[in-house]
């Protein structure tokens, strides 16, 4: 199970998946929405529509 690298909060996939695609494909730590969002200066809103997005238009690290 993976776990944000910051608070410790346990990842959904998506929010790995969102990470791998913004930041980086090979990545083995990750942060989770509330920390990510605070990393980008982004509302957890607006990471959210992306994630939808991302999936919508089959991204397959979704």
């Amino acid at each position: 199970m993976a776990k944000c690298k910051k608070c410790m909060r346990i990842l959904t996939h998506d929010e790995i998946a969102l990470y791998k695609r913004m930041v980086n494909r090979g990545a083995s730590e990750f942060l989770c929405l509330t920390c990510f969002s605070e990393y980008f200066g982004a509302s957890e809103k607006v990471l959210k529509e992306k994630i939808e997005m991302f999936k919508e238009a089959g991204c397959s690290l979704f």
